[in-house]
């Protein structure tokens, strides 16, 4: 088949981390049997190496400028302009801000042309260029790596969001966004059980599947030795807002806990782009931020434990899974373990769970104590990712999916 795939984020190098994993890996596996065209946009900070890179993955790579991101200093006036376009036109500002009318042309052009069979989108931000007559042309695909609705509503349950009154007028209307973009899509992806049972309740008639995240087992080999200790690690991007939450909420509410009990306990947070609301907490006694590391799974590697305190952002986590691959115990929160069975009635324990912070100091100082527990989580989740979470197994299902 001919492919044509659409990723207004650069999905290259995968170490970037977010959605572009999630991208690379299946045009990756796609691009063994098929004919997969890359359309695609770049910043400032896209290499020309990078693109030379993606070129040998795809057999035509397609790249436009990304349109200038809206000042962070943008007046009043400009943000009521925006939310008047989102409320007249349906589209949220964040779609927006990424569209290019040189794309469209060019998308519009192939696809009047009947080159491809099939048009997936890598991220429902690039739902835009997808018109709703493609339907009759080739079949359209959605890639939903989490739902904005699904995110807005969860931010304001958990008392995250950084606008609350903003987020309560928009959580209606990127409700009204999801169920009409939705209905242009010959089939929807999700990341998990959860994503679908919403998105099913906006659009009852439509064809969902979950296809989970995946982990490349090279790059994040099975740990050989057991280093012991006290080290707590956070792996992701640190410009995330549910990661910065989640941090944040470790540093100030369980670790000064633990450090009674073990005062050599350390806290390393790993990710690229920490927001000068994490790098404050290298003020706080053992925790270090990083920054953008090198090679993630050397940091895993080291540590005795990896936390996943999520309280916020929807879908399968890569942290988790990528945790998991490399044999570091978890202990993570209903929303850090979202989509996987770690645990109950006959489950292998594969993780802890905590969502409180006694849950945590009670969950982390068991597995300080107890070496075999520890081999026990570490064993049972890289069996986990081996036999249900590689990108070859996510391959094949989204294969099915573009095939139809």
């Amino acid at each position: 088949m001919n492919i044509l795939m659409l990723s207004s984020t650069f999905p290259y190098p995968p170490t970037r981390g977010g959605t572009q994993v999630r991208t690379f890996n299946l045009l990756k596996y796609l691009s063994q049997r098929h004919s997969i065209t890359l359309v695609t946009q770049r910043d400032a900070t896209v290499t020309d190496a990078e693109i030379a890179g993606l070129e040998d993955c795809v057999d035509r790579l397609v790249v436009f400028e990304r349109p200038p991101e809206p000042g962070t200093s943008a007046g009043i006036l400009k943000k009521v302009q925006r939310f008047s376009s989102f409320l007249q036109q349906g589209t949220p500002p964040s779609v927006l801000n990424r569209y290019s009318t040189e794309m469209q042309e060019w998308i519009d052009n192939v696809v009047q042309a009947g080159k491809y069979d099939v048009i997936t989108c890598e991220h429902s931000v690039n739902e835009i260029y997808v018109r709703s007559h493609f339907q009759k042309e080739l079949r359209t695909v959605v890639n939903i790596h989490s739902s904005l609705y699904g995110s807005c509503h969860n931010q304001l349950a958990t008392g995250i969001s950084e606008n609350t009154l903003r987020d309560k007028i928009n959580l209606p209307l990127l409700r009204r966004y999801e169920q009409s973009y939705c209905s242009k899509f010959s089939a929807l992806v999700v990341t998990t059980e959860e994503d679908k049972i919403q998105l099913q309740e906006f659009n009852p008639n439509s064809e969902i599947t979950v296809i989970p995240n995946g982990v490349d087992l090279v790059s994040f080999p099975y740990r050989t030795a057991d280093p012991g200790g006290h080290r707590l690690i956070f792996i992701g991007a640190m410009d995330n807002l549910a990661n910065i939450d989640a941090v944040c909420f470790f540093s100030q509410e369980v670790l000064p806990e633990i450090q009674k009990h073990y005062p050599d306990t350390t806290f390393e947070i790993v990710g690229a782009h920490p927001t000068p609301e994490v790098l404050a907490l290298k003020k706080q006694p053992g925790i270090t931020v990083t920054g953008r590391v090198p090679s993630m799974v050397e940091y895993l590697h080291k540590s005795t434990v990896c936390i996943v305190p999520m309280r916020t952002g929807f879908g399968i986590k890569n942290k988790t899974l990528e945790a998991m691959a490399a044999g570091v115990p978890i202990v993570a929160s209903d929303r850090g373990l979202e989509g996987l069975a770690v645990d109950g009635a006959g489950t292998p324990l594969r993780a802890l769970r905590a969502n409180v912070p006694a849950e945590y100091i009670t969950a982390i100082i068991q597995l300080f104590d107890h070496p075999q527990l520890r081999y026990k989580l570490s064993y049972s989740g890289r069996q986990l990712v081996e036999t249900e979470f590689t990108w070859e197994i996510a391959g094949q299902h989204y294969e099915q999916v573009c095939c139809g």
